[in-house]
């Protein structure tokens, strides 16, 4: 029934394939040049971070296989951002409290966006992509960037429960800018 799952851990493309799909979102165009992200590797690293807490609700939300997929997809971001840190140049010797650092940062995150998300609050959405973007209130976001993370939110909790278990699925592509 599940055989496609079989080796979740270990061989399987689905969690690459879903991860991908993932970062491909965060790589939209329009997210940098129209709303305001700067196009570096910290604005790059936030919209990673905004489309895996988002895409992770939902998996988290899901049955039990979903849940497991969520866990691994979570793995390939962790192993995504470690082989990106020693791109960098970051040494053995302190790459664990840069990843501990990265993953306190991702939670804050994910609780931040997970919770607009619920409350469908874009203000609130806005305000944490704001801060976590300009940390140091050097830039200004395009608050339309609140209502498409809050779309993308919404394309993520309409892929049905079950859909997972079923084969490969992809986290549905959504427009930056709307129509």
């Amino acid at each position: 029934m599940l055989g496609w799952l079989t080796g979740i851990r270990s061989g399987n493309a689905i969690p690459d394939e879903l991860y991908g799909a993932i970062v491909t979102q965060a790589r939209e165009r329009d997210l940098y040049a129209e709303l305001g992200v700067p196009d570096t590797v910290a604005g790059r690293f936030e919209m990673v971070v905004l489309h895996t807490a988002l895409a992770l609700r939902r998996l988290g939300s899901g049955s039990a296989v979903e849940r497991d997929l969520g866990e691994v997809v979570f793995e390939r971001f962790c192993a995504d951002m470690d082989a990106s840190l020693r791109e960098f140049g970051v040494s053995d010797a302190v790459m664990g409290k840069r990843m501990k650092k990265m993953a306190q940062g991702y939670y804050g995150r994910a609780g931040a966006y997970g919770a607009a998300a619920d409350d469908d609050s874009r203000s609130d959405l806005v305000a944490a992509l704001q801060r976590n973007i300009f940390p140091g209130g050097e830039g200004q976001i395009d608050p339309r960037l609140g209502d498409y993370a809050i779309r993308f939110s919404m394309a993520c909790q309409d892929v049905p429960v079950g859909a997972f278990e079923r084969g490969p699925a992809a986290f549905p592509r959504v427009a930056v800018l709307s129509s």
